[in-house]
């Protein structure tokens, strides 16, 4: 009797860190799968290129960040919004680049999405 109770409280125990892995990861967790669903179904960039780059520049997160902040000019100037877009381990080699694709930062930016910096959640192990 007392093996199969350890054996039960074993089992748990293995199932709930396993669980919590995955959620963790975002993968098990509904926010996960929405964030997983909304990212593709738009492009991780906006449109703008960073003009030290000269294309859009990915700059990689910690994986267990989920939120980041974007200011504009006027009213409503800040907004919290979900980092939806994550890099996967099986990287499929570069990317097709045209530079016509995307506009430069504007002379007078209103928004912080328009420097052409996005953030991108890192990899998880």
């Amino acid at each position: 009797m007392k093996n199969i109770l350890a054996f039960t409280i074993a089992a748990l125990a293995l199932s709930f860190l396993g669980s919590h892995a995955a959620q963790a990861a975002g993968y098990g967790s509904l926010k996960g799968r929405r964030a997983h669903n909304q990212a593709q179904t738009y492009p991780w960039h906006d449109g703008y290129y960073d003009a030290s780059w000269n294309m859009p520049l990915a700059l990689v997160v910690p994986p267990r960040a989920e939120n980041q902040v974007k200011y504009s000019w006027g009213v409503g100037s800040s907004r919290v919004v979900p980092i939806e877009h994550q890099f996967e381990r099986n990287y499929p080699g570069p990317g097709y680049y045209n530079r016509a694709h995307f506009r430069p930062a504007p002379h007078w930016p209103s928004d912080t999405d328009q420097f052409g910096v996005h953030y991108v959640r890192g990899p998880w192990k």
